[in-house]
């Protein structure tokens, strides 16, 4: 058995896995999170994340069983070094002068194709490592790494290195003793990349040049700083590419990455990870609960702006003038249509083709105003700012400012549009305008008794006109009376008697057709605060709910 593979049998360090279907559904809840909420987060977090979905596409397209493993390090730390003894070659140039690393170069193990990940990667140097310095077999699928210096003075070369970690699935930092507290590695790379910390590696190299105690002394400095930086309990590998310390070590844990033919996933998970968590910094923990239907107090405010207690009103005096054009004595009954119509003077009433107030379904369709209804009084007004933003502040509560900026903006619609729909809601309710059975037998019972009244009047005439030129005609009583005056008194009296008893009764049903004209119309207003208030508000909570589960799934 070969040196590495008994290193390897020894190993006790288990690293998880991450399945391609489980990485793909979290960068399709992250892409899911970004397309609902993209509104409220920051358009160059919203691009980057949209940016990962396609890299994840990219890269297990092209995915195989190859590990993409990356040396990075500062100037002179002895990456070269390093990726040449594993190669077994000096595959990457060495020099003394610095940087003497310009672009990427790739060590390949294995016979599977690696061109379409190394196209992906855009590496051009590739060296195909024959045997190497540690068993072949065992890193078989790896595809190392040699980067240009990410402290290099070049741009051109800091450019290329960060290009290719951005893409690599195994990230290994090589420091060496008099650089390894340097700024540049722990604030510009680790602690950003910490929550990589199942495909990270950290190489201590030229450790050759220290004393034992020394080595100790730098290697337990070098994990302390890497977990200030967020790595967690990171095992750092001291190694001399002059005596090979460690070397067999450091390819131990590549063959042990490698051999989970997972690393890539683990990468890009970490990626999807780590966005979705920067992203929900821009969502809150929960979303208040609104109820579907509006409240009473906003339904009442809103009625009130759009003239539902005046209406009512307009409906019972409407009702009882009806009633007394259809149940009044008819000699005088004539005079209420010297008045306006209470709904007609509204705009919420047409005369039907019989000549009566009526308001159907056709009438509704070709109405094309807006009512005569005064507009809403500053009380009015008052009461539905205070009552929608009373909704706001309710349904905002807890949310980030640009999700409770939404929410008080969907609760207060536009003024106009709001009066619009109010308006509408008001002309499209059909208000009851029937003819009750009882104005009928009134109506009757007063023509008939005004009959009898004339009949009386004429006959008292006839008598007079005969008494007038001397013909005595004999006239029937009743008790005492003359029948053609019982008739002319008792007609008059008994039919202002039922006008009256018709107007008490036309008084009660007035109301309770006012009552009903109320529930219809504020039936109708509450769809309209349902429809232009709470199911705005209601879908901005949804949308943040939406991005708030699908972030939490993505960082899952």
């Amino acid at each position: 058995m070969s040196p590495l593979r008994k290193l390897l049998w020894h190993a006790d360090k288990v690293t998880p896995t991450v399945s391609q279907e489980k990485l793909v559904a979290r960068s399709d809840a992250l892409l899911r999170a970004v397309d609902a909420g993209e509104a409220h987060l920051p358009a160059e977090d919203a691009a980057a994340a949209r940016a990962l979905r396609a890299k994840v596409q990219e890269r297990t397209a092209v995915r195989g069983t190859r590990t993409v493993a990356a040396l990075a390090g500062a100037t002179g730390s002895g990456k070269s070094s390093i990726f040449n003894f594993l190669v077994g070659e000096p595959a990457s140039r060495i020099g003394a002068r610095r940087p003497t690393t310009a672009q990427s170069t790739a060590a390949v193990w294995g016979d599977e194709p690696s061109a379409p990940v190394l196209d992906w990667l855009q590496v051009e140097r590739r060296h195909q490592v024959a045997g190497g310095q540690a068993d072949s077999d065992a890193l078989d699928g790896l595809i190392l790494l040699d980067l240009p210096d990410f402290d290099s003075r070049v741009s051109a070369h800091r450019a290329e290195a960060d290009r290719v970690l951005e893409r690599a699935d195994v990230f290994v930092w090589v420091t060496d003793p008099q650089k390894y507290a340097d700024a540049v590695l722990h604030d510009e790379y680790v602690r950003r990349l910490a929550t990589y910390d199942t495909v990270t590696l950290v190489v201590l190299n030229q450790v050759d040049r220290l004393t034992p105690s020394q080595v100790q002394e730098c290697v337990a400095d070098l994990e302390r700083l890497m977990r200030r930086d967020g790595l967690g309990e990171v095992t750092v590998i001291p190694t001399s590419a002059v005596t090979g310390v460690g070397l067999w070590e450091l390819a131990r844990e590549l063959a042990r990455v490698v051999q989970t033919k997972n690393a890539a996933e683990q990468r890009l998970a970490a990626d999807v990870r780590s966005r979705a968590e920067e992203l929900r910094a821009y969502v809150g923990d929960a979303e208040p609960e609104v109820s579907a239907k509006a409240s009473p107090e906003l339904v009442d405010a809103l009625g009130r702006a759009a003239g539902v207690p005046l209406v009512e009103k307009a409906v019972e005096r409407d009702y009882r003038m009806r009633a007394v054009q259809a149940t009044g004595w008819p000699f005088t009954r004539w005079t209420t249509r010297l008045r306006a119509a209470p709904l007609r003077r509204l705009g919420l009433d047409r005369p039907g083709s019989d000549g009566r107030p009526a308001l159907t379904g056709e009438d509704v369709r070709v109405l094309t105003g807006r009512s005569s209804l005064p507009p809403a009084t500053p009380a009015a007004r008052a009461a539905v700012e205070v009552a929608t933003r009373r909704l706001g502040e309710s349904a905002a509560a807890g949310l980030p400012p640009s999700w409770g900026e939404a929410v008080q903006d969907a609760a207060t619609p536009p003024d106009r549009s709001m009066t619009d729909a109010l308006d509408q809601a008001v002309l499209s309710t059909p208000l009851p305008t029937g003819r009750p059975w009882w104005w009928v037998l009134f109506s009757v019972l007063q023509w008939l008794l005004a009959a009898v009244a004339v009949a009386g009047l004429a006959w008292l005439l006839v008598l007079i006109v005969l008494g007038w030129v001397q013909i005595d005609v004999g006239v029937p009583r009743w008790g005492w009376l003359p029948v053609p005056l019982v008739l002319l008194v008792g007609g008059v009296v008994l039919g202002l008697l039922l006008a009256a008893i018709a107007r008490w009764i036309a008084r009660r049903a007035a109301r309770h057709r006012a009552a009903a004209t109320r529930r219809q119309l504020t039936k109708a207003i509450t769809a309209v605060a349902d429809e232009k208030i709470v199911a705005p508000v209601r879908h901005v909570l949804q949308t943040h709910r939406t991005t708030r589960e699908e972030l939490a799934e993505a960082a899952r």
